[in-house]
């Protein structure tokens, strides 16, 4: 499909569509238990894009019968089998091993399913179960990044769970396709949280090394035993096939598809900010005029973006341009107008568009928080979440499969170097008092922080990155001694508000993508209870 849109080369348009053929004439074969029904409405995704290409209505027959056959996604989001109450029983999570509705990466892609069939269907049964899934993800086994739990499978919601890279590049693409189905803007929000936290927090700076699992609060990278549903000891280290060689091959998706979708065609002719990044988009819009955008913008890190429109000759076309749910307001300014959006709306801007228009904004970026396991916060500004800066030490590990040192890939351990058991000092009537955000400059790798290991091909050998995060909040701090680890992880926070019992010290926050190393659920202090301590 993405090779035929690139060339036009009709031979793959051909293959597409003798595969469809095949199943259209071969009697259904999608057994519920195994991976090939759980994972069959994969194939809609193709299905609906070739049914637009050639209008074939035996397409859409063979979609049908592949909804029809396969892995009842629907009910399961209505009724959901594996809630809270289930990750406590033992015996369900035995069950949970062979049951592919259990499989974290299952889940990401099943997500659109019932919004893909929808699109054929018209049944408003099978879009409310897209977002009944999703809350119910968040509920039970939601993580800071915009993630859910799956370590290997659906795990729970308490930070020190793990999530597989396989399902966070796989729930970004099920977001994509359910954004250009429904086109709401909360898709597209928990679209860049993914993409801007989740993705970079589980590789290295420079995709040399991932981890199978990633968690909210990880103070120790290394080969141990956790307290995880089915993933074994080499599951949370930084390397190049840790644990199971599927995310090597599939966590590759996750950028290019994402830039892929920055930009989207509206129903009528315009054109869509689906997220924002730097990008330039190519297009033609209203009666098939070429068109270019160039969007200027270090997002996510501050929140200006400049659009430049290029054209050859006057063109009327609608800009549509999204409002982030979590921004207060955004106000436009073009061509000496100004319009002005609220929270999670979507701005339509329908001009006569000349060559060098520009379109600028500014999203505002206040830090803003979130509670989560045991009435813990984590920190938020933009669409970043930011955790705690822990010094960090990189040990080389030796791992004995056949092309460990790969082009000089490495396998690392990571050990902290300073503490990490620091409560926020929260001022709970005026929540933003005491975070200093410090915006620094943008080097090659945007998600890199100080003291990361990062290849160099000039020298053919990994050298100590020495520049700070691209942003960096500083804030207040007590260590909470009692706070320990547990089965080689930080054990579960205390619940909040925590009683202080020493003098605030002075912490930095980076971005968790930045973050080998974390604390992203804090336990809180109450600012005004602090005082008196100290008195």
């Amino acid at each position: 499909m993405q090779y035929y849109e690139a060339t036009s080369d009709k031979r793959a348009l051909d293959v597409i569509r003798k595969y469809f053929r095949y199943i259209h004439d071969t009697p259904p074969d999608w057994p519920d238990k195994e991976w090939r029904g759980v994972r069959a409405m994969e194939n809609a995704v193709t299905g609906y894009w070739l049914y637009r290409q050639t209008k074939e209505q035996w397409v859409l027959e063979t979609i049908e019968s592949i909804q029809k056959n396969s892995t009842d996604w629907t009910t399961y989001y209505e009724k959901f089998p594996w809630d809270s109450a289930a990750v406590a029983d033992k015996k369900i999570q035995l069950a949970w091993r062979v049951d592919g509705t259990a499989h974290g990466v299952n889940n990401a892609m099943a997500i659109k399913y019932p919004g893909l069939w929808y699109q054929q269907s018209g049944d408003i049964r099978f879009k409310n179960a897209v977002f009944s899934g999703i809350r119910k993800y968040d509920r039970n086994h939601g993580q800071a990044g915009g993630r859910f739990s799956c370590d290997e499978h659906l795990s729970g919601n308490s930070p020190d769970r793990g999530t597989e890279l396989c399902s966070v590049v796989e729930y970004m693409f099920s977001l994509e396709e359910l954004y250009e189905i429904f086109g709401y803007n909360s898709l597209a929000d928990r679209l860049e949280l993914l993409t801007f936290n989740a993705l970079p927090g589980t590789t290295t700076p420079d995709m040399w090394a991932h981890q199978y699992d990633q968690q909210s609060n990880q103070v120790l990278v290394s080969v141990a035993k956790r307290d995880w549903i089915s993933n074994g000891d080499y599951s949370n280290i930084y390397g190049l096939m840790p644990n199971f060689a599927c995310c090597l091959a599939n966590m590759h998706q996750g950028w290019p598809k994402f830039a892929a979708n920055l930009w989207m065609a509206t129903n009528d002719n315009g054109l869509a900010a689906v997220a924002y990044s730097p990008s330039i988009v190519n297009a033609r819009v209203g009666k098939g005029q070429d068109v270019t955008i160039r969007e200027e913008t270090n997002y996510p890190f501050d929140g200006k973006v400049i659009l430049r429109i290029a054209t050859s000759a006057t063109v009327k076309f609608p800009l549509v341009l999204r409002v982030p749910g979590w921004a207060d307001s955004v106000t436009f300014s073009y061509r000496g107008k100004t319009k002005t959006g609220k929270a999670g709306s979507t701005m339509r801007l329908e001009e006569r568009w000349k060559d060098g228009d520009i379109v600028t904004f500014n999203i505002p970026m206040k830090v803003r928080f979130e509670t989560r396991y045991n009435n813990s916060l984590s920190l938020l500004r933009g669409p970043l979440y930011f955790s705690l800066r822990i010094d960090k030490e990189y040990k080389n590990v030796k791992i004995n499969y056949d092309n460990y040192g790969y082009k000089g890939s490495a396998d690392w351990e990571v050990y902290p170097k300073s503490p990490w058991n620091f409560g926020l000092v929260y001022d709970i009537m005026n929540p933003a008092r005491g975070f200093e955000v410090v915006e620094n400059q943008i080097g090659k790798y945007p998600f890199a922080d100080k003291g990361d290991m990062i290849w160099s091909a000039d020298s053919g050998k990994y050298i100590v990155w020495r520049s700070d995060a691209a942003v960096l909040i500083k804030a207040r701090g007590i260590r909470i001694p009692e706070w320990t680890m547990k089965d080689n992880s930080a054990a579960l926070p205390p619940v909040s508000p925590v009683k202080p019992e020493g003098y605030p010290e002075v912490i930095q926050l980076v971005p968790y993508g930045s973050a080998r190393l974390r604390i992203t659920e804090f336990p809180f202090i109450d600012a005004g209870k602090i005082e008196d301590v100290i008195k």
